[in-house]
């Protein structure tokens, strides 16, 4: 999506230019971040302020706005600017390093993020905080696109509202959430569902009364507390 491979078929077109031509590839990496799985391996420099601003800088940009846009990102992910602004990034934890390598990206503003297995190897806990930030970005530049990769079946259905699932090179669905988990016969691909959809129709094909169109735990304990309360009465 940013040119770093060329399709050797068709093409790919970023806000309508081909990633094919050289002369425009500069443009479409600015316009399109990418986020490794496991980014903190993107990490080189000496502080965590200079691998930060070295996209900004790549950039063109002067010294105030590079400032700036560190400290703009830092803020988003959480991440204190005063106290480890100056430190080596590989004196921090796993979980700080990959808000760190975030932050090179966030830092140049793209109008596309794409994270690709951005949480793999992290604990629950350390999924939710960096996704609750990345929603943050979101929910504060309505013109920004996330684009998640991940075969967390649990992470898709709690935090995006479209799935293109994908098999073999073609594109076997493209759905809201909703549909991609009730509607889509995911398990013919050899791709999961989340647990708590499994467990909801388990419950419904032993006669239970419950909804089993249900995808995420939130959604579930709801319905089972209903569920309950019905029983209990």
């Amino acid at each position: 999506m940013n040119g770093l491979l060329i399709p050797t078929n068709g093409d790919v077109l970023v806000d309508g230019v081909n990633t094919k031509e050289k002369s425009t590839r500069r443009d479409i990496r600015f316009k399109v971040g990418l986020v490794f799985q496991y980014p903190e391996n993107q990490l080189f420099e000496e502080t965590v302020k200079k691998d930060i601003a070295f996209g900004p800088k790549n950039m063109g940009l002067d010294d105030d706005e590079i400032e700036k846009r560190v400290k703009k990102s830092m803020a988003a992910v959480g991440l204190d600017y005063e106290t480890i602004a100056e430190k080596s990034p590989f004196e921090l934890s796993g979980g700080q390093q990959r808000r760190v390598a975030v932050c090179g990206i966030i830092s140049m503003n793209p109008k596309v993020l794409v994270l690709d297995e951005l949480t793999a190897g992290l604990d629950p806990k350390g999924r939710d905080k960096i996704f609750g930030e990345i929603l943050k970005l979101y929910d504060e530049d309505p013109e920004l696109t996330i684009v998640l990769v991940s075969h967390s079946m649990e992470d898709v259905a709690k935090y995006v509202d479209r799935v293109i699932v994908m098999n073999k090179g073609q594109v076997f669905s493209d759905k809201s959430t909703y549909d991609t988990f009730t509607k889509t016969d995911l398990l013919s691909i050899g791709l999961d569902i989340p647990q708590v959809t499994k467990f909801m129709k388990a419950l419904k094909e032993k006669g239970e009364n419950v909804r089993d169109d249900i995808y995420t735990v939130e959604d579930a304990v709801s319905e089972l507390k209903k569920y309950l309360e019905a029983k209990n009465e």
